[in-house]
């Protein structure tokens, strides 16, 4: 593999006492879109601010194609920031606020003006282009702060939290506005944001952040599926968390007894001792529902609490022994065939393999 268009090594960065990042090393790869999320104060809007030289870092490394740049300055950097409150011009046309950057390395009128319309083309808001940037909607001037800092060619894109301030219906447009573009430039994208939707629908891999630390560090469907510890578990989609010690070791999976009974989980890599205490996740979408007792290794019994309906998918939200909750994720249809509502008791089941072991308890 060639080498990492970024690397952070043992990178930390304090503000007086506190620690906002903490011994952070990671690879960025050339051509990657990377989404770095978490919770806010987790430390991964002060990771991008390192990145694009806004911040300097109390200790560690920082390098972007190898050079050093700990101490080098924003703008002698090719890492154009798109700021989530898009910081444009308000005061000048879309087209100009365009060509500002290029207007400041000294391009010609002429030849800044060519590429800005052709920009503004590629985002499709060309008939916006004498406009004042103030009168424009939230989603064109999105678009116009795209196409001023890729106007710059640059090799790596920052952003944070571009579509916060966006309705639903946008969102998802400019998402595969973000997507297509990251694809057919193959530039690198590294973007910050809270929301897990985001992060998943565009990213190859994802950065969970909690505390300063990197929690974990996967693909969408890695982390969602395998969430590697129980912050991440609890952080990321509908996961039903138990808890106990181990049992048997050996044969079909891991053998764990809990409260609520005895399960099998999926084996992991490195085997926990018999009688040592450990947490497992199963997804709500991977737990199946019935009225009768299913002839399956892991099930309980639980009552019907509540619901909550998304469109097409309902949650439902479930009380086992010992009062645990458990999370089911459905088909809206499905759910309507079985006729339940609230107190209703059922069986709920799921395969070993969907069982996954985390790291911590």
């Amino acid at each position: 593999m060639s080498e990492p268009l970024v690397t952070f090594r043992n990178v930390e960065k304090r503000f007086d006492d506190f620690v906002a990042v903490r011994d952070m090393s990671l690879d960025i790869h050339e051509g990657e879109f990377l989404a770095i999320m978490g919770s806010s104060g987790c430390g991964k809007t002060t990771t991008l601010r390192m990145l694009a030289g806004l911040e300097a870092p109390t200790s560690g490394e920082i390098r972007i194609g190898g050079r050093l740049m700990n101490d080098v300055k924003p703008h002698e950097r090719d890492t154009p920031l798109v700021w989530q409150s898009l910081a444009l011009f308000p005061f000048l046309t879309a087209r100009e606020n365009v060509e500002f950057g290029l207007k400041m390395r000294g391009m010609a009128a002429a030849e800044r003006k060519r590429r800005a319309l052709d920009w503004l083309e590629r985002m499709q808001i060309e008939a916006f282009a004498e406009r004042n940037v103030a009168t424009l909607s939230g989603g064109q001037k999105q678009r116009v702060a795209l196409a001023r800092s890729l106007v710059m060619e640059p090799r790596m894109l920052l952003l944070d939290e571009p579509l916060s301030a966006l309705d639903a219906n946008l969102v998802i447009r400019m998402q595969g506005v973000l997507t297509r573009l990251q694809r057919e430039l193959g530039i690198t994208f590294v973007y910050v944001t809270h929301s897990q939707s985001e992060a998943f629908a565009m990213a190859d891999r994802v950065v969970i952040m909690s505390q300063g630390d990197i929690a974990q560090i996967g693909s969408p469907k890695d982390i969602y599926r395998a969430p590697a510890n129980r912050f991440v578990a609890e952080f990321v989609g509908r996961n039903n968390i138990l808890s106990g010690t181990v049992g048997e070791t050996g044969g079909n999976g891991l053998h764990i007894d809990t409260p609520q009974g005895r399960f099998v989980a999926h084996m992991p890599e490195t085997v926990p001792a018999q009688g040592a205490e450990v947490s497992f996740t199963v997804s709500a979408d991977l737990v199946t529902l019935s009225l009768t007792e299913p002839e399956a290794v892991n099930k309980v019994q639980a009552t019907l609490i509540s619901e909550e309906f998304i469109g097409s998918v309902v949650t439902l939200f479930f009380e086992g022994a010992d009062r645990l909750e458990f999370k089911v994720q459905m088909q809206e249809r499905a759910l309507l065939e079985l006729d339940l509502e609230p107190g209703s008791a059922v069986w709920l089941s799921w395969e070993a393999e969907n069982a996954n072991i985390l790291e911590d308890n």
